[in-house]
């Protein structure tokens, strides 16, 4: 059965065309990365597939009501007097991981286990991703949709969480929609790519995908 199904999306704003007749489907514990140009509708893609915005045509379908979401841009407001368990804390929607200690579990798994209690003012912008990333997942949820996570992460860093989150599909069967401009990213095996601009240019496994790179979809 498909955990997701888009079928015939289309989103048009002021006579404008964003995306035209975007279909794929995707089943429990598949990962697929979005890819495409600057403009090309990638997020838009994303925002309709959260329900955040809703389509001119066609429809989404998802068989799960376990979702989490992290857009590409989360607003922070300067010197905001909130700290890193406070924020994490906000997204928790099981009373059972509420403790100190798994919040700690997730802060070491990140890299930033000394950071439990600081303000997120003053921690750098690949610190507040990872913060941002952790209340993201903490919920465990059975659909992760991610808009460009780690664009924010040190290289070293961004290569890690890559394989964590391909370990999620392989051994929680989550299933995973990450947009990203890195195609590094698509070398990880047994990964599903659609690559838009602002209609499906490809779709179909990594690996093809990128034997046949060239002829502009390098400019991703």
């Amino acid at each position: 059965m498909n955990l997701i199904e888009v079928s015939n999306l289309s989103y048009s704003v002021s006579n404008q065309t964003i995306l035209n007749d975007i279909s794929f489907t995707l089943k429990k514990g598949e990962y697929l990365n979005i890819i495409g140009p600057n403009g090309s509708g990638k997020t838009t893609l994303v925002e309709l597939i959260t329900n955040l915005i809703k389509p001119t045509e066609g429809t989404i379908k998802i068989n799960e009501t376990n979702i989490g979401y992290l857009p590409q841009k989360l607003n922070l407001k300067k010197n905001f007097p909130i700290t890193v368990k406070e924020v994490i804390k906000s997204g928790v929607l099981n009373t059972k991981l509420l403790s100190d200690e798994n919040i700690m579990k997730w802060l070491k798994m990140m890299g930033i286990g000394e950071l439990l209690n600081e303000k997120m003012h003053v921690l750098s912008g690949g610190q507040q991703q990872r913060v941002f990333i952790i209340r993201t997942l903490i919920n465990e949820p059975s659909i992760l949709i991610l808009d460009e996570p780690t664009s924010a992460l040190d290289p070293d860093f961004r290569e890690g969480f890559n394989i964590f989150l391909k370990s999620l599909c392989e051994k929680k069967q989550i299933t995973i929609i990450n947009v990203t401009h890195d195609l590094s990213e698509l070398n990880l095996k047994n990964t599903k790519v659609l690559y838009i601009d602002k209609e499906i240019k490809y779709y179909g496994d990594s690996i093809n995908f990128k034997e046949l790179e060239h002829g502009g979809v390098s400019h991703v």
